[in-house]
């Protein structure tokens, strides 16, 4: 089983904020490959299923960014997971606006909650980082990160979370590089 973990803020207010791409991206996962509805578990959202022959947890933290980590953690001891079977889905500011990457491992590079699932299991789990660019200065940023996409945004993020959740069997598979080439060439139509 693998544990697939959208960060975001829990709450309508936050839906269509930058920061909270990573619950988009895993909902349009659930959607796409038809998962269980959702349901309260280890203090967030869970949805359950298949892409290929994995079996699948979705996971939405209701526990804010900031303190992600004790969600994923809670999951991860219930199905007894180690951290290489998690992979989380987050804004990345230091890509490009709708550019995805995946690596194994790192820091936070100031993602709180990425520093927070660090501090609950370590730092040996795979990121899917999607990039909503910067705001040009680094005392703009929590306004940037924390406000909505713009009505201009609208269709390439809709584009992104498509190309995610279609080509999400080769992340299911662990094959990352095809994944960010797929994806790459669904976006550059």
């Amino acid at each position: 089983m693998q544990l697939w973990v959208g960060l975001g803020n829990p709450g309508p207010q936050y839906a269509m904020h930058r920061h909270n791409i990573g619950f988009m991206a895993v909902d349009a996962i659930a959607e796409v490959h038809g998962f269980s509805p959702s349901a309260k578990k280890f203090q967030g959202w869970v949805q359950e299923g298949r892409i290929g022959g994995q079996k699948l947890l979705l996971l939405k933290p209701a526990t804010f960014m900031n303190d992600s980590g004790r969600a994923v953690r809670a999951a991860m001891d219930f199905y007894k997971l180690e951290p290489q079977a998690v992979t989380l889905f987050y804004d990345e500011l230091d890509l490009a606006p709708f550019r995805v990457k995946v690596k194994q491992g790192g820091g936070a590079a100031g993602h709180n909650g990425i520093r927070s699932t660090i501090a609950h299991i370590g730092e040996d789990f795979r990121r899917v980082r999607l990039g909503i660019g910067h705001p040009g200065h680094k005392d703009r940023v929590t306004g940037y990160v924390l406000g909505n996409f713009a009505k201009a945004e609208i269709e390439d993020l809709t584009d992104l979370l498509g190309a995610v959740a279609a080509e999400a069997g080769w992340l299911a598979e662990g094959q990352d590089a095809r994944f960010m080439s797929d994806v790459a060439v669904r976006m550059a139509r």
